[in-house]
């Protein structure tokens, strides 16, 4: 019996994609596979999307006119953990490290293989819905134990909680799965190969920068001054090293 993962009817996947063309076609093939799918030609018709129904996951399209897909990326991630995966015909590195940096989870370049598309869309939705069970499965009643802190900061690993003071602080799949790692690990140094193998974020290679931006990230969230952190510390050459003591 296969044990593959099916998508479940309920997921709802929106596509933000300018070509009516692409839009039709990226909108089909979905709907074909089960999966109940809304359009949108700009960052304003996303908008009107998003207020009309819940949403899973975004393809986002970065060329769209009027507005920016990797600003609409940031918008989307400021409010919400909702699945991005972005849609691109740029082939420069930069261009998809920048993505990333903007709280993407994925992307794929054109012209989109569509059935390559289909498993990283499951996948993302899989790790998804894994995040939303636990959270559902987690009591009310918060235990010290399940609570490290380091610094000013209090992290509620099994709730997916990062807070300073009374104020939150939102991490994505991939912050949160990197933060986990850099906690297990206190004042230890670990390179980028090993924290590659301690998260479930893909990567194309080893070489692959996404580790970098996962800390950058990370460090204009809990950094005084991300710019000269005191926290995550980059060993040149090695890797990065977790300089605070977890209580």
């Amino acid at each position: 019996m296969s044990t593959s993962y099916q998508p479940a009817p309920t997921y709802h996947v929106l596509v933000v994609e300018d070509d009516p063309i692409t839009r039709l076609k990226l909108s089909g093939y979905f709907e074909n596979a089960g999966y109940r799918v809304s359009q949108a030609g700009s960052g304003v018709e996303m908008r009107e999307e998003l207020a009309k129904a819940e949403i899973d996951l975004v393809l986002l399209d970065i060329n769209l006119p009027g507005e920016d897909g990797l600003a609409l990326t940031r918008e989307l991630r400021s409010q919400s953990n909702i699945g991005i995966i972005l849609v691109t015909g740029r082939t420069d590195t930069v261009d998809r490290i920048v993505g990333l940096e903007m709280g993407a989870d994925d992307y794929v370049t054109k012209p989109v293989e569509l059935r390559e598309l289909l498993v990283r869309v499951k996948n993302l939705l899989w790790r998804i819905s894994l995040a939303r069970q636990s959270e559902a499965q987690q009591p009310e009643v918060e235990e010290d134990s399940d609570i490290l802190r380091f610094g000013d900061w209090r992290f509620d690993i099994p709730r997916r909680k990062l807070c300073r003071g009374d104020q939150p602080v939102k991490l994505t799949k991939a912050e949160y799965e990197i933060l986990v790692a850099f906690v297990a690990y206190p004042n230890r140094v670990l390179s980028r190969e090993r924290l590659l193998n301690l998260i479930s974020h893909r990567v194309d290679s080893p070489s692959d920068r996404t580790i970098d931006v996962l800390v950058r990230r990370l460090r204009n969230k809990i950094e005084t001054d991300p710019k000269a952190p005191e926290v995550l510390i980059t060993v040149h050459g090695e890797g990065y090293l977790f300089a605070a003591e977890v209580n």
